[in-house]
């Protein structure tokens, strides 16, 4: 299955990225299939795609990566949110206090019932 993907370039602390199409399963700096942008976050978030190529492997069902599909989704790239998933963690407030939860009790141990009395019968005579 092919994937778009950021791949990351550049020099120590200062990234730069190719957006590429690559086999899902290859490594993220190993080979692959197209190059269909650049992303470098240095230079106020310069970004270059080619539109036309995104569609094309879409089309021809690459998935784009939820990071990629974000960045595309701001730079006004329709029908990305499929391809974002929604975030299932709540984010705790700045300025909300912590909330103490109460200490729970832990269950009574069941009380051990004394044996009923057993009656001999006695036999008839």
């Amino acid at each position: 299955m092919l994937v778009l993907r950021l791949s990351r370039t550049g020099k120590r602390n200062q990234p730069a990225y190719r957006m590429v199409v690559a086999e899902h399963s290859s490594p993220i700096q190993s080979k692959f299939v197209d190059i269909v942008g650049y992303y470098n976050p240095a230079e106020k978030n310069k970004i270059d795609f080619k539109m036309d190529r995104i569609e094309h492997w879409i089309k021809m069902g690459a998935k784009p990566s939820q990071s990629l599909a974000s960045l595309l989704k701001k730079n006004s790239v329709p029908n990305m949110d499929k391809f974002i998933a929604p975030r299932t963690q709540k984010r705790k407030k700045k300025n909300a206090p912590d909330e103490v939860a109460a200490p729970v009790e832990a269950p009574a141990a069941p009380v051990a019932e004394a044996p009923a009395e057993v009656v001999a019968e006695t036999p008839a005579a």
